[in-house]
């Protein structure tokens, strides 16, 4: 997988193994390229010579079976998703299923198979469920195993990707800007590499490792390369436990299924004391037919569980992470989708989110009379010298190549020793002999804004240069800075070239004191789809801020060409108060950040959650990885660094910014429906937890069998409630779910149960003699079917054509098992003369009249 870094301005470093455009992983030199490939060189330009014999050439393959052999591979068995096995436990064996098994059992021997119906809907959800979590499952594996990282281990003298599960004790592992160390071990090279441990230490400043210091698994690079020999593998690794548990599939800890754990414990509450006393009324105090008790009795105590609620969860998650799989979108937590759903401010990296990576150098301005053939002679050395360039100097090299343009300077050879890299060399066409040398390298830093090399040029003099932001390069008065503010205005971005006066990079205030000698002019890739994606946002209220190194009036004018409301309001990071709370207000009135150093992306996410925004944050390179981390959702490009992705909730497999709205439409599809179907579901629990207290306190028989409540379930509930949960929702997630489910839930379901009642004891007074109790039950049914029909069109609003088709579809259903002689029978329903039926259809419609104020007073009153 490619791993990538921020430069200076926000653009990114590939790292170890990664293969720009048309280029190996050399191509910031393909002179390097042909020396690594065995190539013959033309003897017009002559190079340095080949790396020192002592460099470490890694492991042969016979010590790599070795070590296989004796177990020493790096086997923590990292997994992205639950196993069969326990995806088959955790449907089949919950609380509910045990109960509502135990009276199916029970129903199968004392009553008619229609009076067990209830059982076998169990069974198939359960089924439903297995199957969705397992398509889920397979899906999100094959989506882990794209999106693995492959660190680049030397063997044989040979770099090469390889799983980081194949890696054995010994190996020597390559690391460049952005890759995440996947084992622990001992540096065995060292090219002015920085490692941040924050992630293990908490301490956010990057660490200096020379030969022979220690890394540890969980840390990654954030400037220079080298590589390191793996010292423990497998659990032995610091961070393996760690790893293994943060990339896990979840199910858990969200607020959507807290919420529901929280509602069914309370259920649990209610039902035992409840079923209890109407297993006594029923069995002990009635002296009726035992089985028929028996049977009420059940059909009491099943309509309490909400048995489905629970399973729609889990299938509307499970489908939304197959859908999103689709889309080159993996969830790596199951939570990120309501996460993002409830997002409301979206902190957006400029380079790799808004523009492509990539990018073109548009001119070189040199400044202060510089000769500009000598300008391109540096540029052309400075490509030359870092074997890792980032897009900035990539550009740059695109556009100088070391072996090309005007004859100049062909290219520049490595004398510092560091890690026998050998970047390249060339000769000065004309009066120039020999080459340009590279003796001094300074790797980007996120937090310098700037990179650096220093030469010996083809005459044999000694210089230093710096390259990087121009506003931090240069003093405040500086006269360039007004033309760098016209370019930047038009959304270009510019470097600064200045020379280090007495040629040393690491002389004391060497940046303060570089002279201004060229400006490079580089033109941005907007990419196509990122206008509407921020129309998207915009259009659902979330607000959006683009943080970036680069500087903040050319973020700006990217911003603004894309359409980004308030990119006008620009704020340079370097004038952000360091105050939280005048952070946070500075925050909520600007939308582009610019000049953002890593720990200020870290602080300004802390700063908006204070204000109690949920903030997701988006990144590639590894200045993104703590404010990822503390992000509510953190979401990484899948081109990004190891660094980003490990700590990343979601990864855009397809690099594309705009995958992001159908995640939140994801999200919001999950929970909004889920919230909506959760009352249905709570409605039923209420009504019949208070119908069988009702029964209870009267000593009258139980009205329903459990057939009916079988009936009314499926068609009020059960059928309705799957596809609404799997239907188009574009409402914002709102917090509190249990709140907003129960003020709705509680007076639906006091207002169905007192209808019910009160029709069935009027029926009890209507009608005697055989066949009493049926009739009685029917009537009362009829009432609690319309009352729950008008619970469900109320939730099915806004009304659509699909959405009145299915409440229609439903009542179509009830009129036909009234009217049609076999399914009278079979589930005991038949009305009985005039004045009842219409009673209890006057009844139900005085409760849906209650219900339709009781919903309205309730939402005025009772904000979630």
């Amino acid at each position: 997988m490619t791993q990538r870094a921020l430069d200076s301005s926000g653009g990114q470093t590939p790292g170890p193994g990664e293969q720009p455009p048309g280029n190996s992983r050399t191509s910031g030199n393909p002179r390097q390229a042909k020396i690594d490939a065995g190539a013959e060189l033309d003897p017009v330009h002559p190079v340095d010579p080949p790396p020192p014999a002592h460099r470490p050439e890694g492991l042969t393959t016979a010590e790599v079976a070795e070590r296989v052999a004796r177990g020493e591979v790096n086997d923590v068995p990292v997994r992205s998703s639950r196993s069969v096995v326990e995806i088959v436990r955790a449907n089949v064996f919950t609380r509910f299923n045990l109960i509502i098994g135990v009276l199916w059992v029970i129903m199968l021997f004392v009553a008619p198979i229609q009076d067990s119906l209830f059982g076998f809907v169990i069974v198939a959800n359960t089924g439903i469920g297995i199957i969705q979590e397992w398509r889920a499952k397979k899906t999100l594996d094959s989506l882990a195993v794209i999106g693995e990282a492959k660190p680049t281990v030397r063997r044989d003298g040979t770099a090469s990707e390889i799983s980081t599960s194949e890696i054995v004790l010994g190996d020597l592992v390559e690391l460049g800007p952005g890759d995440k160390v996947v084992v622990d071990g001992t540096v065995a090279e060292a090219d002015s590499l920085e490692i941040d441990e924050s992630l293990l230490t908490g301490e956010a400043d990057p660490v200096i490792k020379r030969a022979g210091d220690q890394v540890m698994s969980g840390s990654f690079v954030v400037a220079g390369g080298g590589a390191f020999t793996a010292t423990k593998v497998g659990r032995e690794a610091y961070a393996a436990q760690l790893a293994e548990e943060a990339s896990r599939f979840t199910l858990v800890h969200s607020e959507l299924r807290s919420g529901i754990s929280t509602i069914l414990k309370y259920v649990t509450w209610m039902m035992v004391p409840t079923a209890i006393g109407l297993i006594i009324s029923q069995l002990v105090v009635k002296d009726n037919n035992f089985k028929e008790s028996v049977a009420r009795t059940v059909g009491g105590i099943v309509p309490m569980i909400p048995e489905g609620l629970v399973l729609l969860t889990s299938v509307a998650f499970a489908i939304g992470v197959v859908r999103l799989g689709r889309k080159q979108c993996l969830v790596q937590e199951l939570p990120a989708i309501e996460g993002l759903a409830r997002v409301d401010v979206v902190c957006l990296d400029k380079t790799g989110t808004l523009t492509e990576g990539g990018m073109d150098v548009s001119e070189v301005r040199p400044l202060n009379g510089s000769d500009e053939a000598y300008v391109q002679r540096v540029l052309r050395a400075f490509g030359s010298s870092d074997p890792r360039p980032n897009a900035s100097l990539q550009a740059i090299i695109d556009a100088y190549p070391a072996d090309g343009g005007d004859g100049d300077t062909a290219g520049a050879g490595r004398a510092d020793g560091g890690d026998g890299d050998t970047a390249g060399a060339g000769r000065a066409d004309g009066g120039d002999a020999g080459s340009w040398t590279v003796t001094d390298a300074m790797p980007f830093s996120s937090a310098r804004k700037y990179s650096g090399a220093a030469f010996t040029e083809a005459d044999g003099t000694a210089s230093a240069w710096l390259l990087g932001a121009p506003d931090v390069l240069l003093s405040e008065g500086d006269q360039a800075l007004k033309q760098i503010e016209r370019l930047n205005e038009q959304g270009l971005r510019v470097l600064l070239l200045a020379r280090v006066p007495g040629g040393a990079l690491d002389a004391p205030g060497a940046a303060a004191e570089a002279v201004p000698t060229a400006l490079v002019v580089l033109e941005q890739r907007l990419r196509p789809d990122a206008g509407d994606t921020l129309a998207y946002f915009a259009d659902q209220n979330v607000a959006t801020k683009v943080i970036s190194g680069d500087n903040a009036v050319s973020v700006g004018a990217v911003a603004g060409k894309l359409g980004l409301a308030g990119a006008e309001n620009t704020l340079d990071a370097r004038r952000l108060p360091s105050d939280p709370d005048e952070m946070a207000t500075a925050m909520e009135r600007n939308a582009v950040f610019g000049r953002v150093t890593p720990q200020q992306k870290r602080d300004m996410v802390a700063a908006l959650q204070s204000r109690g925004h949920t903030v997701a944050m988006t990144g590639d390179g590894v200045n993104d990885v703590l404010a990822l981390k503390d992000a509510d959702i953190g979401v990484s490009m899948g081109s990004g660094s190891e660094a980003t992705r490990a700590v990343a909730q979601i990864v855009l497999l397809n690099n594309s910014f705009a995958t992001l709205p159908s995640v939140v439409a994801e999200g919001r599809r999950v929970i909004g429906n889920i919230t909506r179907v959760a009352t249905l579901f709570l409605t039923k629990t209420v009504y019949s937890v208070l119908l069988a207290i009702l029964v209870v306190c009267t000593q009258v028989e139980y009205p329903f069998l459990p057939r009916h409540l079988t009936l009314l379930s499926t068609l009020t509930i059960g059928v309705p409630a799957f596809f609404l949960a799997l239907a188009p929702n574009k409402e914002r997630a709102q917090p509190n779910f249990v709140r907003r489910v129960m003020r709705y839930a509680i007076p639906s379901g006091a207002i169905a149960a007192a209808s019910t009642f009160v029709t069935y004891l009027l029926a009890r007074h209507h009608y005697s003699g055989a066949g009493a109790l049926e009739a009685e039950t029917s009537a009362a049914t009829l009432t609690l079917f319309l009352v729950s029909m008008y619970v469900l069109a109320i939730i099915a609003r806004p009304y659509t054509w699909w959405r009145v088709a299915l409440v229609a579809a439903m009542g179509l259903g009830f009129l036909i098992v009234l009217v049609v002689p076999w399914l009278q029978d079979f589930f005991a329903l038949k009305l009985v003369g005039t004045v009842m039926p219409w009673a209890a259809v006057g009844i139900a419609a005085a409760a849906a009249v209650l219900l339709e104020f009781v919903w309205r007073w309730v939402g005025r009153r009772f904000r979630a």
